[in-house]
């Protein structure tokens, strides 16, 4: 049986969220997906605070991260991100409508693991998805959990 890791997915867009879940589900992944709306909410879960003090002590495999977000944008979360000595490991993808060269600069210049402009065309955007959930939530090889 493979081992289903639990995706992150930061996406302010209700449209968007609901089709790359439904992307995640052909490959019986969608359950093992937690979406925040924003940055805030994103950090929030991460550090284990406000309503999510409480959650199961468990990495994403990989967060699935947009860039044009209220309050906290992909950018800063991506910052605080690598800033932060527990969470810097964890694969980060941004997964965003944006072209803008200097976005794509500044996520590298940052360490995220890859830049997926979301495909206009409807079929594109669910392959994409498809295969960045199996990529990075069951063939990704993680490092240990600091302290294992």
């Amino acid at each position: 049986m493979i081992d289903l890791r639990k995706i992150l997915l930061v996406e302010d867009d209700p449209k968007d969220v609901e089709l790359t879940l439904e992307a995640l589900a052909e490959y019986n992944l969608a359950n093992r997906v937690t979406v925040v709306e924003d940055g805030v909410e994103a950090m929030e879960y991460l550090r284990y605070e406000g309503v999510y003090k409480l959650r199961k002590k468990e990495e994403p495999a990989v967060i699935l991260l947009d860039i044009k977000m209220p309050r906290m944008d992909g950018i800063e979360v991506l910052e605080a991100i690598r800033g932060d000595d527990r969470l810097k490991r964890i694969p980060v993808v941004i997964l965003t409508s944006s072209r803008e060269e200097p976005d794509l600069k500044r996520s590298y210049d940052l360490g995220v693991n890859a830049y997926v402009v979301k495909p206009v065309n409807f079929k594109e955007f669910l392959d994409a998805v498809k295969q960045l959930g199996v990529f990075w939530a069951v063939l990704n090889e993680l490092p240990p959990e600091p302290g294992e």
